[in-house]
């Protein structure tokens, strides 16, 4: 019997040698068949991480994570990754986020000029630099455009300007047009989208609208800007003029040269006269403790202290600030030579300056308010 079992064995193996050698190519072709439509499912599975990748810009581990808990099914996955990215968005809306990116937008009228500023905050430049985020901010800078307020004179930021907080845009609708996140949604969901999707805390922070009439005019700069409308620092001013008929082209020229010297000079009042009582004393103590030091009388010191106080007046009150494009001459005196240029007189209205992420640590370390450069 065990003969008969190892000659049935042996002539079995047999056979398949030399069907093999009869006909190679059938192995062949079934380890060929095999082999494709491995190849080819993984093909297609990289084929649906790269599009779910480029639907979502989540992390490729994410991606095919979502993917293989929806049996690769794309849409499945799709709004798994949204589940999952707003769970984890909420979580991280606790952490600190500076950096971020400033939008501009700006509306001309036969009646008025306007221009909305905001500031979108996120944790590394890596964010900011997302087209996403980009759209983002575009669009919000666009939604506080069109917001109204009739408690401007309140907020301190004179008849021509007010502040627009996040409370205030959060639940207005957002209409999205990206390819990656489009349709209208409300500006939290917007926010908490893109959170989700970038993977870090984003973060509505403040906003400005700054208008001026017809006569006047609106000139705006944006810092480091990655394209039009986006910047990390912005100045904004206007530029009255009683003759409304007055040369345009100059006051423009003139009006975009002050807007580039707020972002640099880091004005914080208009004139003297608008400097806080606190600002001024306490600007004032420190002047005087200064010059005690120097152990000279008492009527050396307090002229000392009026030396000084002139020179703090030059650093932080536009009007007396010396002009970042012409040193020879300050603010005021550029105003009366456009004044005579285009033959009525012009003043500044309003100005404000804003930049990415300032004040946050402190703010974080205390309730003091938000420092901005205005002009009531």
């Amino acid at each position: 019997m065990a003969f008969s079992a190892v000659t049935k064995r042996s002539r079995s193996i047999g056979a398949i040698l030399f069907n093999a050698r009869l006909f190679p190519n059938s192995t062949c072709r079934s380890r060929s068949r095999r082999f494709t439509t491995e190849t080819s499912s993984a093909s297609n599975q990289t084929n649906l991480i790269k599009q779910l990748r480029e639907r979502t810009s989540a992390p490729i581990k994410d991606v095919k994570a979502a993917l293989m808990e929806s049996n690769w099914d794309i849409e499945a996955a799709q709004t798994e990754l949204r589940k999952r990215g707003k769970v984890l968005a909420s979580k991280k809306s606790a952490r600190s986020a500076t950096e971020g990116l400033l939008a501009l937008a700006l509306s001309h009228t036969p009646t008025h000029n306007r221009a909305a500023l905001i500031e979108l905050n996120c944790e590394t430049d890596f964010v900011a630099r997302n087209d996403i985020f980009q759209h983002l901010a575009l669009s919000l800078a666009k939604q506080a455009l069109l917001v109204e307020s009739g408690t401007q004179a309140q907020l301190g930021f004179g008849a021509g300007g007010f502040h627009v907080g996040p409370e205030t845009l959060e639940e207005l609708k957002l209409n999205l047009e990206h390819p990656k996140i489009s349709g209208e949604t409300t500006v939290h969901n917007a926010i908490t989208e893109v959170a989700a999707m970038m993977g870090e805390n984003v973060k509505l922070r403040r906003g400005f609208v700054m208008s001026t009439s017809s006569n006047g005019v609106l000139s705006t700069y944006l810092h480091t800007s990655p394209q039009p409308g986006l910047g990390r620092i912005a100045g904004i001013l206007t530029l009255e003029v009683e003759d409304g008929n007055s040369q345009l082209e100059a006051l423009q020229r003139v009006g975009s040269e002050l807007a580039m010297h707020i972002v640099a000079a880091k004005p914080l009042f208009l004139t003297k006269e608008l400097v806080s009582s606190d600002a001024l004393e306490s600007e004032r103590e420190i002047l005087k403790s200064q010059a005690e030091t120097s152990g000279k009388p008492q009527m050396a010191i307090e002229k000392m202290v009026e030396g000084r106080l002139r020179k703090y007046f030059e650093d932080v009150v536009l009007m007396e600030q010396k002009f970042v494009m012409n040193d020879t001459i300050n603010v005021k005196t550029l105003l009366n030579n456009l004044s005579k240029e285009v033959g009525s007189p012009v003043k500044i209205g309003n100005f404000f300056r804003m930049e990415v992420g300032e004040g946050i640590q402190r703010l974080e370390e205390s309730t003091a308010s938000e420092p901005v450069a205005q002009a009531v």
